[in-house]
């Protein structure tokens, strides 16, 4: 990709503008509580900008565009999904999350099913969300050393360098500060690629003309078998990830959890409207590029050179923001989790930089993860990353919200177990191409429904 130097200098402006806030929000970050949650102080704003630095990155911006290269309208399914899962969040789970007062989802399950639950929930929602982040950083290597020209290997230094910057200092204020300035960004850029392509297109009759109706206008363009699985899966990957979660925990109180959830649910929802039509655009004018090309192309090629060079930082922060906010959640579970249990005698300055030295490994591995595997697919990371976090967490956490105190805590934990051990094994013992995320939630469901009718513990 050929970028001149107005280009660099306004993608280097614009990261410099984006990152810059979270490291001056270090100067308020006194304690882990600080670090991990804001000191429980964060408005509106700041809960719905933790939420869209991590739910928008580089699948609702550049994996939109490709699929929208391909196949049209249904590309818009992720945020579409990710909207309607924060809806739910903030309807069902927002309130009673917020008033426990806690730091991380094993917390919650622990208070719910006891001390057990602790280290089945707090391993799997870690690896789950570690493969997460592997498929970010694939994205994040790749997109740093096709706009830089630079080796893999330097790639990932500075997609390190970056993520630090982010998260490392600020952590969940610094992830907001950057997730506000990183939307603001897309709808100043993203945003105004995709009328101009609409434009440029003709508008409806000349889309009409250029793509059959279907699959191109269908958001069931891939089977409606399809398009409800991808539903279903953000329903369940967005409630059981430690990230969002831990933006509700942030909130000065839980109207304000509630209110940060819907506030960024109306703001991811339409975010993908512009990428699909932009890859449908380039579909037409470009169709030999590589897919994933689509958007940070278009920017390239038919903005003018300062707002597309302001464009391409916006999605290099788009997928470094989904990382970092990613590793901030993997380490606030470690150090909540495992280091606070583990080392007992640890102030509050000591969890701290528990916190940020977790963050700073995770991301290492994770680097270091993606140079053995630089040919695998992101989307199977994916896959499994849902598999892990949803089998020991979705339907045990929603149990605990709508049915507290009434579930028997042996059923429970053998739910959590039972629905991690399948979703891990499922591929090996059984025949049929399904993902194992849905026969973890059956295994999650024979314990739990039985699980109301006993007796509970005394």
């Amino acid at each position: 990709m050929n970028l001149s130097m107005v280009h660099i200098i306004s993608l280097i402006l614009t990261l410099v503008a984006t990152i810059l806030p979270g490291i001056i929000a270090a100067r308020k970050i006194k304690s882990a509580d600080d670090y991990n949650v804001g000191g429980r102080r964060a408005g509106v704003g700041m809960v719905a900008g933790s939420i869209i630095g991590t739910i928008v990155g580089g699948a609702a911006t550049m994996g939109t565009a490709q699929l929208g290269f391909k196949l049209g309208l249904t590309a818009w399914w992720f945020t579409l999904g990710s909207g309607i899962a924060l809806i739910i969040m903030a309807i069902f789970y927002a309130v009673p999350l917020r008033r426990s007062s806690l730091t991380t989802v094993s917390e919650f399950l622990v208070n719910n099913y006891g001390k057990v639950a602790g280290p089945f929930t707090s391993i799997s929602a870690s690896a789950g969300i570690f493969f997460s982040i592997v498929a970010s950083t694939l994205t994040a290597l790749s997109l740093v050393a096709g706009l830089f020209n630079v080796s893999i290997e330097t790639s990932g230094v500075i997609v390190l360098l970056l993520t630090v910057a982010i998260v490392f200092f600020g952590g969940i204020s610094g992830a907001g500060m950057a997730g506000i300035l990183k939307i603001l960004l897309i709808f100043g850029t993203i945003f105004v690629g995709g009328i101009i392509s609409y434009l440029d297109m003709g508008q409806w009759q000349g889309l009409k003309a250029a793509f059959p109706e279907y699959p191109w206008f269908s958001l069931f363009g891939r089977g409606v078998e399809d398009g409800l699985f991808s539903l279903v899966s953000m329903i369940v990957g967005v409630i059981s990830t430690q990230t969002y979660v831990q933006s509700i925990f942030s909130a000065k109180d839980s109207k304000t959890a509630a209110m940060g959830c819907i506030t960024a649910a109306l703001i991811v929802i339409p975010v993908g409207l512009p990428s699909v039509m932009i890859g449908m655009y380039m579909s037409v004018m470009h169709p030999q590029i590589n897919s994933i090309d689509a958007l940070p192309l278009y920017l390239v090629t038919y903005l003018p050179d300062w707002l597309g060079g302001i464009g391409l930082g916006a999605l290099l922060i788009s997928a470094l923001g989904s990382l970092s906010g990613l590793a901030l959640g993997v380490g606030t579970m470690i150090s909540r989790d495992l280091v606070k249990n583990i080392w007992k005698s640890a102030n509050s300055t000591n969890l701290l930089w528990a916190s940020r030295i977790s963050v700073l490994l995770v991301t290492i591995c994770a680097i270091v993860f993606v140079f053995f595997h630089l040919d695998s697919s992101v989307l199977e990371w994916n896959y499994l990353s849902m598999a892990l976090r949803g089998s020991g967490i979705f339907l045990p956490l929603t149990f605990a919200v709508f049915f507290p105190g009434k579930l028997n805590r042996k059923f429970g934990i053998m739910a959590i177990i039972g629905g991690i051990a399948v979703a891990c094994l499922w591929k090996y013992i059984a025949p049929w191409k399904i993902n194992g995320l849905f026969p973890a939630l059956a295994c999650n469901l024979l314990f739990l429904v039985p699980g109301l009718l006993v007796k509970k513990d005394e």
